[in-house]
């Protein structure tokens, strides 16, 4: 069965690029007879189209069932607690003390040799 969707996506392209070099070559013919392009014909639209979905209809079916990524077996036997415990990434003195009710300023280098 795999056979007939490779040969639908196989002549879907075909189609496809058949429809592509349609409507270069209507363009190359109004340029010739000095016509003004307005919009493709509609045969070449339809053929473009349906060739489309036919090539994605194919694909679809060759690629087959989606299977689940196993990553989270890994994940079930770490411990909550430990799962995204980075010590390196631990920062106590950062600017959100400052949104505290009872924060007062660490007094700096200069206010304490002024104390003294």
């Amino acid at each position: 069965m795999a056979s007939v969707h490779k040969i639908i996506v196989i002549v879907g392209f075909i189609s496809l690029f058949h429809s592509a070099f349609s409507a270069a070559q209507h363009r190359s013919y109004l340029r010739i007879t000095s016509q003004e392009f307005t919009a493709l014909p509609l045969d070449i639209i339809i053929q473009a189209v349906v060739s489309l979905f036919a090539v994605i209809w194919g694909v679809l079916n060759i690629a087959g069932k989606l299977r689940e990524i196993p990553a989270a077996n890994e994940l079930n036997n770490i411990k909550w607690e430990t799962q995204r415990n980075l010590t390196s990434f631990y920062v106590f003195n950062h600017r959100g003390r400052a949104l505290a009710y009872d924060f007062v300023p660490t007094p700096s280098k200069e206010d304490l040799e002024k104390l003294e």
